[in-house]
């Protein structure tokens, strides 16, 4: 039988853009509509199909939520065309993250995929996680959750060789994050605010171009695996600490494995072995073009990454529009 790495190597890869090509274009119908909801189930209804015509047993491991709250990609759902003998792979997705941005026509909206070999991607609860993360090229250990924002800036300002006044951090525009702005602001440290997308917030981090230097703050601890699936693949540095509102949320995270509820987790725990990492671009955005029309045509960017080799492939498609 083939081995789940074979699969890996020599049929997915390149198979994943095609699931996140679907997903993007479907979403991209509706982009400045206004309609988050009808975005959103257009991405879920043709990623889930496009995940159906591939030859593996495949199973959600983050998805649209538990199945009483969602009718399809909900997280344990099976997918693939060889259920039961194909090789079993772990998948987490995000068929459109950023809905709010797609709905309002916003930067940065990306439909988003990572697999691994089975149980090497952290069956994360739909909570909100604290993350930090940098790209390569820092010593290990330069970032940890129990050091403060400040503590966080001046270390990886010495390890750049740089004032904290020279560095740029990414963080979620939300109320939440106030005093952490504000903190960062009072050492001079730059802040680029985001309306949503923090996979892509954080894998900023790795590119120059983007001028970020740091990814700070509270988000989903779902795309908090995703993120660190594409970081495993191009280096750098994540940490995550799942928070809980209260009991309920304790619950499902115990219920999906969770037992050290207060645990800093690091990249590797979080995505480990050989995964594969694929985002499509909606709209234009730091890490991708969106989704443009041309005429009888639509063009797509995106990308896929693979940890075990450290590959990067930029793929620009063309469709046909039928």
């Amino acid at each position: 039988m083939t081995t789940a790495s074979q699969v890996l190597d020599r049929v997915l890869v390149l198979e994943m853009v095609r699931v996140t090509e679907a997903a993007a274009i479907a979403a991209s119908t509706l982009t400045g509509r206004g309609d988050e909801k009808a975005a959103d189930a257009a991405a879920v209804e043709a990623m889930r199909a496009a995940l159906n015509e591939l030859a593996m047993d495949g199973t959600v491991v983050i998805g649209e939520g538990e199945r009483d709250e969602a009718p399809m990609l909900f997280i344990g759902e099976k997918v693939g065309s060889a259920i039961g003998t194909g090789p079993r792979i772990d998948i987490a997705l995000d068929p459109l993250e950023g809905t709010t941005l797609c709905a309002k026509a916003g930067p940065n909206a990306l439909a988003v995929l990572a697999i691994s070999e089975e149980g090497n991607l952290l069956n994360a609860p739909d909570v909100y996680m604290d993350k930090i993360a940098v790209g390569p090229g820092y010593p290990e250990g330069v970032i940890d959750l129990d050091k403060t924002p400040t503590q966080n800036i001046e270390a990886v300002a010495a390890a750049k060789g740089v004032k904290p006044s020279e560095l740029i951090a990414c963080v979620l525009d939300r109320p939440r994050h106030e005093a952490l702005i504000a903190e960062l602001r009072g050492i001079g440290c730059g802040v680029m605010l985001i309306g949503d997308g923090d996979v892509a917030g954080v894998i900023a981090t790795t590119n120059p171009d983007t001028t970020i230097d740091i990814y700070m703050g509270s988000g989903g601890a779902p795309e908090g695996v995703l993120a660190c699936a594409a970081l495993r693949c191009v280096g750098g540095q994540f940490k995550g600490r799942l928070l809980f509102r209260n009991e309920d949320e304790r619950g499902r995270a115990r219920k999906w494995g969770i037992e050290d509820l207060d645990k800093q987790y690091d990249l590797g725990e979080l995505a480990k072995g050989d995964c594969i990492f694929a985002a499509t671009g909606v709209t234009d955005g730091s890490l991708l073009d969106g989704v443009k029309r041309l005429g009888d045509k639509m063009t797509t960017n995106s990308v896929v990454m693979r940890a075990s080799s450290g590959t990067v492939r930029w793929v620009k498609g063309e469709h046909r529009i039928s």
